[in-house]
C-alpha cells in the first residue's frame, strides 16, 4: 500500500496545476443551465478524468473510484455529468443503486422527469453530432445502443435478484456480457464485509463486487459524504479508490452552505414553536423585501414515535387556531435574544403590526400547509411533497417528523428546526446517538438556498459573512430551536463539530464609524456615487461581426483515405507534406438548404430564441441562413478529395457542423448577461456606510486584532473608521496617505477615507462584473467651487495584480468616463476618479498617479 490517499497524491497535482481544469461540452452543454457548476464540481470532474485516462500508482481493472463530498454539494449532478462523459466514451449501460426506496424514486425524478424542478438534464441532450435519450431498464438486453440505458435498483433488490432468479431481472450474465457502469449513492451502507473483516459474510458488498469484476471494463463509482478513513481495512480497501475529499466543513468554509445557528431559550414548548414561527416569517418578509421568492420551512422533530409526532401536530394545530396578537407580544417582552429583536424591529419597519403577524401565521401554518411525514400508508403523496417544498406551487410551511426524513432528503428552503422534546442522552463520555442523528439531521437542512443580488453573482454562497446584521442574513441561517440546557447545547454544539457545520476557529470582529465622524454633515447629508447593472442589450449588434465572429473561410478537410509516415522534427514542424492538395470555397448560400437547417438543428446553441437574444434584428431562420450579415457572408474551403462534392451532402453537413460550432465558439467569447450602466445614481453616505460585524475564521490573516494600527488610526479624523480588517498592502495605503495628508490639506478640506467592508460594488461597464474597492476617498476643493473629488482605490499585491487586471482597466475607465463631465447635485459638483492600483513596493508610482488624475 502506498503511504498516501490517492486523493492526496491528487490535491498536490491540483495545486501544482498538473490537472486540466476542462470539463467538455458533452457534459457543460447537456446538464440544465440552472446549475452552474462549482469550482469543487470542476475539480471533482478533472480529477475523474485524469486518473480515467492517465495510469497512477495503484490503477487496477476494472476501475474502482469513490467520491467523499459533503451533503448538499450536488453529488447526483457530478453523477449526471460523468453519466454523459462516460456516454460520449463508449458507455452505454448504467446501474444506479442505493440502500433506500426513497433514495430511488428521487433520483429518478432527477434523471427522467424533465417537469420536476430538480431535472438534471437539458431538455435535450446532443452529443456529437447524435441526439441521445435517457431511458430507465430493467436489464441490459435488448436496449437501444443509442440511449443512456439506467437501471435503478436497491441494494437490497439487487442482490436478492442476483441470488435469486426472477424473470426480467437483472443477471451476473449482463455484466459479462455488457459493459456497465455502477453507481453506489450513499455507499458507506455498502461496506459491511470490509468493516465486519466477515470474509464469507454474504453481504450486499459481496454481490456488487462480484458483479463488478465480471467485466474488466465495468466500472464502480461510489458517492458518500461519510467515508471511514480510520479502520485499517477501509484504509487498506480505499487509498487508491478515493479521487476526492471535499468534507463538510470545507464545504461550509467555503460558504456553499448556511451557517448553522443554536437557538435556546427558557420557554415552554409552546413559546419554543411560536418564536421560531415569528423566526420564519422573519425571513419571509425579509426574503419578500428583497423580491426573493422564498417560502421558509419549519421540521418539527420528535424524540422517538410517531405518537409523539402525531401528538406534536395536535398540539401545533391548536396554538395556531387560539393564536392572538397578545400572544406574539408576550413573546416580545420575554425574548432576550438579538435575533428575535431584529425581528420585531424589521417588522415596525415595514409596518407589521403584531395583529397583521399573528393573521399571516395563522395563514401560513393553517392545517392544509402543514404535512406529517410518519405514516408509511401516505408515503407516495407524501414523498411528492417534502421532495418539492421549493416549488412554488407546494404551499406547505410546517413538516412534522421522527426519523423518515434522516437521509435522502434533498431540500433547500428548511430555515427552522424544533426539538419538540427535552430528554437528552448526554452523561456520557462519547456524544449520544440521538444527540449524533440530531446533528446529521440539521446537516441535511443547511443546504443553501440559492438567491443573487446585484452586487453577488454567486447565487451558491453566501454573501453576509462579512455583515451579520444584514436583514438578509437571516435567510443564510439554519435556527436549531431546543430548550436552555448547557449540557445538551454543550453536546450539540461539540456534535456540529464534528459534522463540520460549526467551525469552532470562528471569531467575530465589530467594525466601527467613529461618532464624530457620525456627527459631521458629510456623514449626515453626503452623497456617494454608485452606477447598477442590468441586463446586457443587444440592440446595436446587426450582424455577426458586431459579435466578433471572423468573417474568414471555416476549412473542412475531406478525408482521402491516404497516409504516410511522420517524423516530427527538432524545431516541432513535421515532415510530412499533403500531396495532390485541392481546394474549392462555397458560400454557405450555396449549399443546399436543407442541409443548413439540419446543421443547424443539430446545435443546440442556434436555436431560434438564442438567435434572437443575441442577433434581435433578423428577420427569420431564413433570413439568418441567407443574408450576408450572417451565415450568408460566409464560406466553407473544402481540401482534399473534391471528386462527387456537388452530390456529397453528409461532408456538407459535416463542415457545416464544424462551421457552426466555430461560430458559436466565436460568439461566446463575446457574450455577457449583463453590464454596467455608464450613469451613476446617487446614495447618501449614511445610507451606505454603517457598523458592520464580520465574521472570520481565526487563522485568517485578516482577523488579527492590530492594537498599533488602531491606535494610529484613532487620531486621524479623515478615517471614518475604528480600524481596518484587511490585508498588510491595505494599512500600508493608509500609513501612506497620512503621510500626504500634509500636502492634501493645502488643496482640499473635508478629506475622508472610507473602508469598504462590503457596503457597496460598481459594476464592471462591459459585462456587469461586480467590483467593491477597498476605499473611497473624498476630497471638497477649497476653491469655492463646491467641487468634490470621489476616488475609487483598491490595494493590491503584486501577486494579484494580473488576476485582477479587469479592475484596473475599470477603474481608468471611470476616470475618462467623467473627465471633464462632473456630475451635479444641489449646489454643489462631484467628478469620480478610478486611480490605479496602490502596491507597498510601487508607492511613488501610485503617488504620481493621484496626483496626474487629481490635477
Amino acid at each position: 500500500m502506498s503511504s498516501e490517499f490517492l486523493h492526496k497524491q491528487l490535491d498536490a497535482a491540483s495545486n501544482m496545476g498538473f490537472l486540466k481544469k476542462e470539463v467538455p461540452d458533452s457534459i457543460t452543454q447537456n446538464l440544465d443551465p440552472r446549475y452552474e457548476l462549482r469550482p469543487y464540481q470542476v475539480e471533482a470532474f478533472a480529477r475523474f478524468f485524469h486518473c480515467y485516462k492517465n495510469d497512477f500508482p495503484g490503477k487496477t481493472w476494472p476501475l474502482h473510484f469513490l467520491f467523499n463530498m459533503a451533503t448538499g454539494s450536488g453529488k447526483t449532478l457530478i453523477m449526471a455529468g460523468l453519466i454523459l462523459y462516460l456516454y460520449e466514451q463508449g458507455y452505454r449501460n448504467f446501474l444506479f443503486f442505493v440502500h433506500s426506496t426513497n433514495i430511488i424514486e428521487k433520483t429518478k425524478d432527477n434523471f427522467l422527469n424533465p417537469a420536476s424542478i430538480k431535472y438534471l438534464f437539458d431538455q435535450e441532450l446532443h452529443i456529437g453530432d447524435r441526439r441521445v435519450r435517457v431511458t430507465p431498464v430493467e436489464n441490459f438486453e435488448a436496449i437501444n445502443p443509442r440511449d443512456i440505458n439506467i437501471c435503478f435498483t436497491t441494494i437490497q433488490k439487487l442482490h436478492s435478484n442476483l441470488t435469486t432468479e426472477k424473470e426480467n431481472a437483472l443477471t451476473f450474465e449482463d455484466f459479462r456480457k455488457h459493459q456497465v457502469v455502477l453507481i453506489a449513492d450513499e455507499a458507506h451502507h455498502m461496506n459491511v464485509k470490509t468493516k465486519s473483516q466477515q470474509a464469507m459474510f454474504e453481504s450486499w458488498e459481496n454481490t456488487v463486487e462480484h458483479i463488478f469484476s465480471q467485466n474488466e471494463d465495468n466500472l464502480l463509482l461510489e458517492f458518500t459524504a461519510t467515508h471511514d478513513y480510520e479502520t485499517p481495512a477501509m484504509v487498506e480497501k480505499y487509498w487508491d479508490k478515493v479521487i476526492i475529499r471535499y468534507d463538510l466543513l470545507q464545504f461550509r468554509n467555503d460558504r456553499f452552505s448556511k451557517d448553522v445557528t443554536l437557538v435556546y431559550s427558557d420557554f415552554d414548548l409552546d413559546d419554543r414553536i411560536l418564536q421560531a414561527l415569528i423566526l420564519s416569517q422573519y425571513k419571509q418578509e425579509v426574503a419578500a423585501k428583497y423580491r426573493i421568492n422564498l417560502k421558509p420551512v419549519i421540521l418539527f422533530k420528535a424524540q422517538r414515535t410517531i405518537a409523539q409526532s402525531q401528538e406534536n401536530k395536535a398540539n401545533f394545530d391548536r396554538l395556531i387556531e387560539r393564536l392572538t396578537a397578545k400572544d406574539i407580544a408576550a413573546i416580545r417582552s420575554k425574548s432576550n435574544l438579538e435575533l428575535v429583536r431584529r425581528a420585531f424591529n424589521f417588522f415596525h419597519a415595514q409596518g407589521i403590526s403584531d395583529a397583521q403577524l399573528t393573521e399571516r401565521l395563522k395563514h401560513e401554518f393553517q392545517e392544509a400547509y402543514c404535512l406529517s411525514v410518519n405514516d408509511e400508508k401516505e408515503k407516495v403523496n407524501y414523498q411528492i411533497l417534502v421532495n418539492t417544498l421549493e416549488d412554488r406551487n407546494n404551499r406547505i410551511r410546517a413538516i412534522f417528523a421522527v426519523k423518515k426524513l434522516n437521509e435522502g432528503w434533498d431540500v433547500l428552503n428548511l430555515f427552522d428546526i424544533v426539538r419538540c422534546y427535552e430528554a437528552r442522552d448526554t452523561g456520557r463520555r462519547k456524544i449520544g446517538m440521538t444527540t449524533m442523528s440530531e446533528a446529521q439531521l440539521i446537516g441535511r437542512g443547511a443546504r443553501y438556498f440559492p438567491f443573487t443580488l446585484p452586487a453577488y453573482n454567486d447565487r451558491f454562497r453566501r454573501k453576509f459573512d462579512g455583515d451579520l446584521t444584514r436583514d438578509l442574513r437571516v435567510i443564510e441561517e439554519l435556527h436549531y430551536h431546543s430548550i436552555n440546557d448547557s449540557r445538551y447545547i454543550s453536546e450539540i454544539r461539540q456534535a456540529l463539530i464534528e459534522q463540520g457545520m460549526i467551525d469552532e476557529r470562528e471569531v467575530t470582529r465589530k467594525l466601527k464609524l467613529k461618532e464624530p465622524f457620525k456627527k459631521t454633515d458629510f456623514y449626515k447629508y453626503g452623497v456617494v456615487w454608485l452606477n447598477d447593472r442590468r441586463p446586457k442589450s443587444y440592440q446595436s449588434v446587426q450582424s455577426f461581426t458586431d459579435l466578433g465572429v471572423k468573417k474568414r473561410n471555416y476549412v473542412h478537410v475531406i478525408a482521402t483515405g491516404h497516409g504516410d509516415v511522420q517524423a516530427v522534427l527538432a524545431n516541432g514542424r513535421q515532415g510530412a507534406v499533403i500531396k495532390d492538395e485541392t481546394r474549392r470555397d462555397v458560400k454557405v448560400k450555396d449549399i443546399e438548404l436543407n442541409v443548413v437547417q439540419s446543421a443547424i438543428a443539430r446545435n443546440p446553441f442556434f436555436t431560434f430564441a438564442s438567435l434572437e437574444r443575441y442577433f434581435p434584428h433578423f428577420a427569420s431562420m431564413r433570413d439568418f441562413i441567407a443574408s450576408d450579415e450572417y451565415l450568408g457572408g460566409l464560406a466553407i474551403t473544402f481540401q482534399g478529395s473534391l471528386y462527387g462534392l456537388d452530390e456529397n451532402r453528409s461532408e456538407k453537413l459535416a463542415a457545416m457542423s464544424g462551421l457552426l460550432s466555430q461560430i458559436e465558439t466565436e460568439i461566446r467569447q463575446q457574450v455577457t448577461d449583463y453590464e454596467g450602466t455608464r450613469d451613476f445614481r446617487r446614495d447618501r453616505v449614511h445610507v451606505v456606510f454603517q457598523d458592520k460585524v464580520l465574521k472570520f475564521d481565526a487563522k485568517n490573516p485578516r482577523a488579527a486584532e492590530d492594537a498599533q494600527f488602531e491606535h494610529f488610526i484613532s487620531a486621524k479624523d479623515w478615517f471614518a473608521f475604528n480600524t481596518v480588517y484587511g490585508t498588510s498592502e491595505e494599512k500600508a495605503f493608509v500609513r501612506m496617505l497620512d503621510r500626504q495628508m500634509g500636502k492634501l490639506l493645502t488643496q482640499y478640506e473635508q478629506i475622508y477615507l472610507l473602508r469598504n467592508e462590503g457596503h457597496f460594488a460598481i459594476y464592471n461597464f462591459a459585462d456587469g462584473q461586480a467590483f467593491q474597492p477597498d476605499f473611497v476617498l473624498f476630497l471638497r476643493e477649497k476653491s469655492g467651487q463646491l467641487l468634490i473629488y470621489q476616488l475609487f482605490i483598491e490595494p493590491k499585491g503584486r501577486h494579484l495584480k494580473e488576476h485582477d487586471r479587469w479592475k484596473e482597466s475599470f477603474l481608468k475607465e471611470i476616470t475618462s468616463e467623467f473627465e471633464g463631465k462632473p456630475l451635479a447635485f444641489e449646489d454643489k459638483k462631484y467628478r469620480l476618479i478610478g486611480v490605479p492600483f496602490y502596491n507597498n513596493e510601487d508607492e511613488n508610482q501610485f503617488r504620481a498617479s493621484l496626483e496626474a488624475v487629481l490635477n
